[in-house]
């Protein structure tokens, strides 16, 4: 949760799901990561149902002493088997009504975890998720961001949390975290040990992507080397699961398969934007447990959904190309694209095949 919703947009391709490595030896990062423990399972209090009593500051760093009350509802949800998780809340404060959602994915390289946000108004992830640890049984998160035309410290922290409350908290600072105010306080307190299931009954939401939910068995082939010349295909086996998000306003996309390189584990968490009428694709690989940049961006067209986005392939500029085609009600297709040329040659790179299990 979060006061504060920034709204520019991470994302990362199928393919690059090559961690981001520190200026270290191997040897010293071996050691480094005997020594930290292991976070990957920090968030699992907050799996579930809760009710929640807010205290919002709607002008933070204005000097302004008058805070609204409210309450609220937040359901979260295990991702990869708690390495990562999607919460989704609903906040009213005085006039302000707010639905958000947060994904927190563990980094089990450098024991960190990385909170993502969305407001449902928009549509997109945040451009500058907060990273942080547990210690002790207290979480702190923090980000720098722009808040009233300044560059500020964001810094969010979970404690007192026992198995059917906890708390939360967000506050802001203009001097590099020397002194900090507080504008979120919320108080949650268990309602179900379960997440609230989905309903899809929104009114006004986007179909595009109605055909994709369920479970399905997959195929992946992918290419071995990507805009090298490269002949060799990869193949790997697996399932993806698909469920919605917001009501079917947004969805999540779960993919494991098994292949020449062994176990890979992704997500795409794809978020409709009602005012430009596009869908962003975020994507995200379990080994480093990071959203990378920019997003997939674009709309579904006579059956047929086209996605770009600018990315760098060692070190040049390539526009990417995500397509999904072949749909129909027990099979379809998703393929991703490369060009070095701006769009007048393209190399298929990544190609996925969904099957409705019989």
């Amino acid at each position: 949760m979060k006061a504060c919703i920034s709204i520019t947009i991470l994302t990362v391709s199928l393919l690059s799901f090559s961690p981001h490595l520190a200026r270290a030896t191997d040897a010293e990062q071996t050691k480094a990561n005997t020594t930290q423990r292991d976070g990957q399972h920090d968030f699992d209090f907050a799996v579930g149902t809760w009710k929640t009593r807010v205290r919002r500051l709607p002008k933070p760093l204005s000097g302004s002493n008058d805070w609204v009350e409210g309450t609220g509802t937040v359901s979260t949800r295990k991702v990869w088997a708690g390495r990562a998780q999607l919460e989704e809340l609903t906040m009213d404060t005085g006039s302000t009504h707010l639905e958000g959602l947060a994904l927190r994915l563990y980094n089990p390289k450098t024991h960190q975890w990385r909170l993502h946000w969305a407001n449902a108004k928009k549509g997109v992830l945040s451009d500058a998720p907060a990273f942080g640890t547990f210690q002790n049984g207290r979480g702190e998160f923090y980000d720098q961001e722009v808040i009233n035309g300044k560059s500020v410290f964001v810094r969010e922290i979970f404690s007192d949390i026992i198995p059917n409350s906890h708390h939360f908290e967000q506050a802001f600072s203009e001097d590099q975290g020397k002194t900090w105010e507080p504008n979120i306080i919320v108080d949650l307190t268990r309602t179900g040990a379960e997440p609230a299931a989905e309903s899809l009954t929104a009114n006004g939401r986007n179909h595009d992507f109605d055909f994709n939910y369920g479970h399905w068995k997959v195929h992946v082939s992918r290419l071995d080397g990507q805009l090298v010349g490269s002949t060799k295909w990869l193949e790997y086996d697996g399932v993806s699961e698909v469920t919605p998000v917001w009501n079917g306003r947004a969805s999540l996309i779960e993919v494991q398969v098994d292949g020449p390189a062994g176990q890979l584990e992704g997500l795409g968490l794809r978020l409709y934007d009602p005012e430009t009428h596009q869908w962003n694709l975020n994507w995200a690989s379990s080994r480093n447990g990071m959203i990378g940049t920019p997003p997939t961006v674009g709309a579904f067209n006579g059956g047929r959904g086209e996605f770009f986005d600018q990315e760098l392939l060692d070190g040049r500029d390539i526009f990417v190309r995500n397509t999904y085609t072949d749909i129909t009600a027990d099979r379809a297709r998703f393929e991703q694209a490369f060009s070095a040329d701006a769009g007048k040659n393209w190399e298929k790179n990544w190609v996925i095949t969904f099957e409705r299990p019989k």
